[in-house]
C-alpha cells in the first residue's frame, strides 16, 4: 500500500524506525490541502503537522510517497493516533514525474492553533523536506514555524538521536 508522508515521517530515518517495510517511491504533492502545525498532540501537549483540507486547488501539501506492507498499516495507524486525533483519507498524489498515485494520508481531527511544535519535531519535518529535496521556498515555510523546547529532555534527546544528534 502507499502512504503519503508530509510531516515528521518524511524523514526516512524517522519512518523506518517505526515501520521497517517502508520503501520510498518518490516526492509528490496533494492539491486542495495546506500544511499546518495545529494538530493537537494529546500525548505530549505540542503541535503536530496536519494536511488541512481547504478545497482550494492552488493550495498543496508536498511530501513523500512510501510503499509499505499493508500488514503494518494498523501499526502506523496506532502510532499516528487514528481515532485519537487523526483520520485516514485516500488521496491522489501528483508525483514529481507527473504520474498520479493513490495513497493514504493522515488528517487532524483535533486542532488547537495555540499549540507550538517541539523543536525536535520541527527538526524531523525539516530534515525530511531537505533529504527529499523539496523546493527551498517550501522548506523556508517550514523553517518559519515557531517551535518550543520540549520540557522532557529525555524524549528530546531520544528523538534527536534518530538523526545522530542528542
Amino acid at each position: 500500500m502507499n502512504y503519503f508522508a508530509y510531516g515528521s515521517n518524511m524523514s526516512l530515518a524517522r519512518l523506518s524506525a517505526r515501520i521497517p517495510s517502508v520503501r520510498k517511491l518518490g516526492v509528490g504533492a496533494v492539491s486542495g490541502y495546506r500544511l499546518m502545525f495545529h494538530k493537537a498532540g494529546e500525548r505530549d501537549g505540542s503541535a503536530k503537522c496536519d494536511a488541512f483540507f481547504t478545497g482550494d486547488p492552488s493550495h498543496e501539501v508536498m511530501g513523500v510517497v512510501y510503499e509499505m506492507d499493508a500488514g503494518e498499516k494498523d501499526r502506523l495507524d496506532a502510532i499516528e493516533g487514528v481515532g485519537f486525533g487523526y483520520e485516514n483519507r485516500l488521496v491522489e498524489v501528483r508525483m514529481s514525474e507527473g504520474v498520479v498515485v493513490t495513497a493514504w494520508l493522515y488528517c487532524a481531527t483535533i486542532i488547537d492553533s495555540s499549540m507550538k511544535p517541539f523543536d525536535w519535531y520541527l527538526e524531523h519535518v525539516v530534515r525530511g523536506a531537505q533529504e527529499n529535496s523539496l523546493p527551498p521556498d517550501y522548506i523556508g515555510g517550514i523553517l518559519a514555524v515557531e517551535a518550543v523546547s520540549d520540557p522532557d529532555t529525555e524524549r528530546a534527546s531520544r528523538e534527536r538521536s534518530i538523526h545522530g544528534r542528542t
